[in-house]
């Protein structure tokens, strides 16, 4: 089983978590009306970026297009994110059996997992996956989707053309693939939200050559996402972006954070 590496990210008391969402979900619902509501939560995704810092810089971020994911018919959910930790060539599989969240295990899906790594060469390194990008996702999935299978994929030095790859095959499967990613890191806020422009506006147009000025943790999942959209027909949605200056009021060193959808 994997266990919670990364305690101080997300609450680790369960209660606490539904707090959070709830929390969440209350300023969510007093600033969109009926019509809008309808409209945004009415189509599943086949695809979305949500950020991974702490829940209190994050969260609602987050849980805006995790909401979005609540009328999913297909439980496999393919999380994809950047290593912080470690440095290595390639992309790495989890091969656990569990993932550990506050509120119960998530089971991983093991059979298809290993499809994954043989079919594209994919590594199993233990500790890639003691990793926040991918852990702060598990929460929202297992609040937001019922018995949902896992398929965590860890990646580092790597061209984002392979990772589209994989984006495509499981695409195919009816999955829903989750990219992780911040955006820009300890800018003043002006600054912060310049570069994260960039990182927007490539996602909104699907258009990578922004890309070139995005300073995202996650950039080549990003990219490897917006290759795979542009061969799917797929299209893009900005759910919310917002810096860690609206939790903390500090505008000298910025952190940003973005949510899309792929329909």
């Amino acid at each position: 089983m994997r266990v919670m590496a990364n305690i101080g990210f997300y609450p680790e008391n369960c209660n606490e978590v539904k707090q959070f969402i709830d929390y969440f979900n209350e300023i969510l619902d007093k600033n969109i009306d009926e019509e809008n509501k309808k409209r945004l939560f009415k189509v599943p995704p086949k695809a979305i970026i949500a950020p991974h810092a702490g829940w209190v810089y994050s969260g609602f971020t987050a849980n805006f297009v995790y909401r979005m994911t609540q009328n999913f018919s297909n439980k496999r959910v393919v999380v994809i994110g950047p290593s912080h930790k470690i440095g290595f060539e390639g992309a790495s599989i989890c091969l656990d059996d569990s993932y550990a969240t506050p509120c119960g295990n998530l089971d991983i899906d093991l059979e298809y997992s290993q499809l994954l790594k043989q079919k594209f060469d994919l590594l199993y390194l233990e500790n890639a996956h003691n990793e926040h990008s991918t852990e702060v996702q598990m929460p929202f999935i297992k609040y937001y989707i019922k018995n949902p299978k896992i398929i965590e994929i860890v990646y580092s030095n790597i061209n984002p053309d392979k990772i589209s790859e994989i984006i495509d095959f499981v695409l195919e499967d009816d999955c829903l693939v989750v990219i992780s990613t911040d955006l820009s890191h300890y800018y003043d806020k002006n600054t912060a939200m310049a570069l994260d422009y960039n990182c927007i506006e490539s996602v909104y147009n699907l258009d990578i050559s922004k890309l070139q000025k995005c300073e995202a943790c996650g950039k080549i999942g990003i990219e490897a996402m917006i290759k795979s959209a542009d061969k799917k027909g797929l299209t893009s949605l900005i759910v919310d972006y917002r810096t860690s200056a609206d939790a903390n009021n500090d505008e000298e060193q910025v952190v940003g954070y973005m949510s899309a959808i792929f329909v």
